[in-house]
């Protein structure tokens, strides 16, 4: 139910918990399993929003795994199956370029400590960049063949992200919740950042800090003009 009257209800959700995430390495465009607990987590998420009178009636995931089975264990749980989905690319996580796969420490023994940290403190810094024979560049995974290869990162800065996210969002997902639709978007910890960046007017200090806890459903009130009125976890939301 809304808080305040006129306005209208989007939900982000960070995909549950990875084995990655578990793991503590860069996982970025690799796709990998949702844990045990990250599975429990999309199951309670579609719980909470059921019990909290949510629906909807179009949902966006990105093309990796552990959105797309948060997604499908989410709507299983809310007794929604069947949901139009789009998927779509410009959801996947920021790609962490040749950091990819590694565990946090490695990074550093490997990269040293300013290539690895700074990519994760300043909003226009990349990681290492992947060289474009690497089996990691997605130009080189028959997934994305259709795509021009031009566009396909071998790294990315939080702005670069924060571009390709605000492109999809104003060319696709803006215009179905102005026709009125209720939507949920299923993506990734840096992706939603960047959204929420975008919807709170943040700054790019204040972005690069924002927690995001996995699968937990977080409510948007938007005003007419899709600003941000109020958010909130759907779990904490008296």
């Amino acid at each position: 139910m809304n808080k305040n009257k006129g306005t209208t209800q989007l939900v982000l959700l960070r995909h549950g918990q990875s084995i990655w995430n578990r793991n503590k390495t860069f996982t970025g465009w690799r796709d990998v399993e949702l844990s045990p607990k990250g599975k429990q987590e999309a199951e309670q998420a579609g719980h909470l929003l059921k019990a909290a009178g949510h629906s909807f009636d179009l949902c966006f995931s990105s093309e990796l795994k552990r959105s797309t089975e948060t997604l499908q264990i989410v709507l299983e749980a809310m007794k929604l199956n069947g949901l139009p989905t789009q998927r779509s690319w410009y959801l996947n996580e920021r790609h962490y370029g040749a950091l990819e796969g590694l565990p946090r420490w490695h990074a550093v023994r490997k990269f040293g400590i300013w290539p690895v940290l700074g990519c994760q403190l300043s909003f226009a810094a990349s990681p290492p960049p992947l060289t474009p024979d690497d089996p990691r560049y997605p130009g080189n995974q028959s997934r994305y063949a259709t795509i021009n290869k031009k566009d396909l990162p071998v790294a990315e800065s939080m702005q670069q992200t924060h571009l390709r996210m605000h492109a999809y969002w104003q060319d696709v997902i803006a215009p179905e919740i102005r026709l009125g639709k209720r939507v949920l978007i299923v993506s990734h910890k840096n992706i939603l950042r960047t959204l929420m960046m975008q919807l709170d007017n943040l700054s790019h200090f204040k972005v690069m800090t924002l927690p995001l806890a996995t699968g937990r459903p977080l409510v948007y009130e938007l005003d007419s003009k899709l600003n941000a009125v109020c958010h909130y976890y759907v779990d904490s939301a008296e």
